[in-house]
Parts: structure tokens; sequence; C-alpha cells
């Protein structure tokens, strides 16, 4: 059984780390003096000056290593996050190096190759070493060893979709050993894992101590409950989590925050609601948007006089659309279609083969060039480069009776691009599917993300195959 030992691993691996880091750094100086040239040539530092950095080098990256989440207990973490951790303390380690001998000491005698084989073989021996020991503790657990046993105090549907991760997943090495439950008869199985009684036979079974872990996910009826539970295992000792089963209550990415020691659960995470994140993001709108009209300033004009010449009416089609925390807004476009009564153009969405969509209009609508005015609403603020895409409000009021959290996307300004149209989802498709991959955005927001949204629209996001 595996009681809580993660803080002695954590050391170990602590140790292996720092002597990972020592070899590397010796490594680097044989493999560039010795394997690529015939020995130190004259001026060349000899190696003991280098080891004598190592006092300084190895503390400052067992440090650097705790801080990038290196040590966090990788049971339930991908690899490939793992590997970018390593990654992303080894590159903040380089560059503090590089600093502090070429630019604080003024060391310039030390090989710049040595320092990069340094990083390249650090980088790949910690990788290493840690995908062989997942493979390798992958391996014990298969055969039932180093596993962590776990009671379900309470059957509801948190309860069937942590088995469901568990069953999936059985590298994690969880095991959960039954269910106890009120409501549900004994003996009833899902997925393998059997429910053994009543929550009371608890306190029969924490005695025997064979657990590990105990997971508390009773269902929402049964939260009177809660108090009695986890006062009873924490008289036990034994490690105690909880798994709220309020999915189908909040159906996203909530918080936890403390306020003045009173636990707050936030509903849903939205990076944009931090004032530093609002000043960034305008930042990059406003910059972009003078930029982005500086080099299109002459399809503009070109466009405008095509419109022009080519059908009666303004060149500039105004439409109400509705915006951040629902207030409307007159969002701006190229007009694409012949003059229309005041009011006909709010009915209904542009079909396949419109006989309102004029010829110039048509290539102005495929190339999404009819979008290009919407610069200026993104100086004014009404906009972002990059968030979910305004509607109209006649279908706001659809879709918000139809489609479940579909409001959601107006907790952020509309943006010009989005998540959801450098993934087609652009036009004539599904809105819920569209709703989704806003949400994600909303939830998920780094400026880095809008600078991959925006290199995405480049490369995939102009031409529109279902603009009509």
């Amino acid at each position: 059984m595996i009681k809580d030992n993660q803080k002695v691993f954590n050391r170990l691996m602590v140790v292996i780390d720092v002597g990972i880091t020592a070899a590397s750094f010796v490594l680097a100086y044989g493999f560039k003096f010795y394997i690529l040239n015939d020995g130190p040539g004259i001026g060349v530092l000899p190696v003991g000056e280098y080891i004598n950095l190592l006092p300084f080098v190895l503390p400052f990256y067992a440090v650097i290593y705790y801080a990038c989440g290196v040590y966090a207990p990788k049971r339930t973490v991908r690899r490939r996050f793992e590997i970018f951790g390593i990654i992303k303390a080894n590159t903040i380690g380089i560059v503090a190096l590089i600093i502090a001998l070429y630019m604080i000491i003024r060391e310039i005698n030390f090989s710049r190759s040595v320092i990069a084989f340094f990083y390249i073989f650090n980088v790949g021996i910690t990788s290493g070493f840690r995908l062989a020991l997942r493979r390798g503790l992958r391996t014990i657990r298969r055969k039932g060893y180093n596993l962590k046993h776990i009671l379900l105090v309470g059957y509801s549907r948190a309860a069937e979709e942590y088995i469901d991760r568990l069953t999936d997943n059985p590298q994690w090495g969880y095991v959960a050993c039954g269910i106890l439950d009120d409501h549900i008869p004994a003996g009833t199985v899902y997925k393998g894992v059997k429910v053994l009684g009543r929550l009371g036979n608890l306190e029969v079974i924490l005695p025997e101590n064979k657990l590990d872990e105990i997971a508390i996910s009773l269902s929402l009826q049964d939260y009177d409950h809660l108090e009695g539970i986890v006062a009873t295992c924490e008289k036990s000792g034994v490690h105690t989590k909880f798994i709220p089963d309020y999915n189908s209550l909040i159906p996203s990415r909530p918080y936890t925050e403390d306020l003045m020691g009173l636990p707050v659960i936030n509903i849903r995470y939205v990076p944009l609601t931090n004032t530093g994140n609002i000043i960034i993001k305008r930042i990059v709108d406003v910059c972009g948007a003078v930029c982005g009209m500086a080099l299109t300033s002459p399809l503009m004009l070109l466009a405008a006089l095509l419109i022009k010449l080519t059908s009666p009416g303004p060149v500039i089609f105004r439409q109400e659309r509705v915006g951040l925390h629902n207030k409307p807004f007159y969002m701006y476009k190229f007009r694409t279609m012949e003059r229309q009564v005041p009011g006909e153009e709010k009915k209904a969405w542009t079909v396949r083969n419109d006989p309102r969509v004029t010829p110039v209009g048509k290539f102005l609508r495929r190339t999404s060039l009819d979008e290009l005015p919407q610069l200026f609403n993104i100086l004014r603020g009404d906009m972002s480069l990059v968030g979910p895409r305004p509607e109209r409000p006649l279908f706001v009021d659809k879709f918000k009776e139809e489609i479940p959290r579909y409001m959601v996307k107006h907790q952020v300004r509309p943006g010009l691009t989005g998540w959801a149209q450098v993934n087609g989802l652009r036009g004539d498709t599904s809105i819920r599917k569209r709703i989704e991959y806003d949400i994600y955005y909303i939830e998920n927001w780094t400026v880095w993300f809008d600078l991959k949204i925006i290199l995405m629209t480049f490369f995939t996001g102009f031409i529109n195959k279902n603009a009509y």
C-alpha cells in the first residue's frame, strides 16, 4: 500500500536531477573539447574552472525546476506537459547562466558551445530519464504494485465520471475499491466497481487501514451528510478528496478564490475579467488595428471604388450587433448586397446563390475583405482583433433560448476573427459547435493564443467557403 510518500519521492528526484545537471555540464565540456576537438587548446579554460561553477548552478537549477512544476505529482499529468516543464526550466536556467557569465561577472572565456551543449544534454537526459521512469512505473502498476486504492463515498454522476477516467488511464495507478451509498443497492456494479454498502459503513471500513485515499463523490441530494463524512475521514488520517457533483449545474471549468478565509467557487474562469489582461489585450487591439488599416488601406480604397462603380448605394453598410455585456453596437462592413428596404436584411441570413448579393460583394464575402471596416470598430472599442463573432439582436434572442451557455460569449468583446472561425465554423455552420469553440477561447485566453489565431487567420481564415 502507498501512503503519502510524494515528498520522499520528490527529494529523490531532486538528487537525481542535480546529478544529471552536473553530469551534463561535464559531458558538454568533454563533448566540445574531446569529441569534436583533439583536446583543450591554448587559451581554453580547464575543466576545473567549469566544475567550480557547479556549486552555484546546481542549487539554482533545483529552484527553477521546482518553480516550473517539475516536481509536481505526475500520475495524472501527460508526458508532453512534463517535458515542456523540463524545457521551460532549462531555458530559464540557461538564459540566467548566460546573463550571469557574460554580462554580470564578464567571464567571457567560458565556451559558448559548452553552454549550448549543456542545455541540449540536460534537457535530453532529464527528459529521457523521466520518460523511462514513467514507463517503468507503468509496468510496475500493471503488475499490481505502486497502486493507490480509493474508496468512493457516494454514487453520483461525478463518481461515474471519476471511475471512467481511472479506467481509461490505468497508468495513473489508481484503483477504485468500491462505493458506499444509501440509495443504490449493495452489489450494483459500474465498470467493475461494486457498491459495497451504505454511507454508515465508512466508520467500519476506515479502521482497517487498507485505503490510500477517500474520494467523496456524494450526489447533490446527500450533501447534508458531507460534514459528518469529512469529520470521520479526517479522524482516520486517510487522505481525502472531494469530487463535487455539480457538472449539470456548472458545465465549465470553475475555480476557487479565498475571500479572507471564505472559499468562493467561481462558475467560470474568464481571464479577460482581470484588469491587467484587459489592458494588454486593448493595447494589442489598438496597435493591430492601426497596423491593419495602414497595410490594407489600398485594398479598402479599391473595394470602395468597385462597390461605388458597380451598384448604387453607400459603400459602408452598418448593422446592429450585440457585443460586450449584451450591449448593442453598430458593426461596419463593406456593402455586398443591393440596396434593400430598411429592416429587410434583419429577417434572415444570406443563403447560397442569394440574388441580393452583388458580383463584387460575392468576391468580398468569399475573401472576407468585406470585414476590413471592422478595424474602425476595434479602434472605437466595440470589438477586438480576436473574439467570438457578434450576432444580430434577433438571433441572440433566439439562440439564448435554444442553445445552453450561448450568452457566455458576451463576457468578452466580439472579434474580427476567432477560434471558431479559424476552425472552419463560419457562415452557415453549427451554432452549437461554434459556441463550444467560443467558450473554450474565453476560458483559455492568453496573448499567445490570440497571436496563434491571428496567424491561423492569415493561412486559413480569409477564404470563407460558407460565405454566400
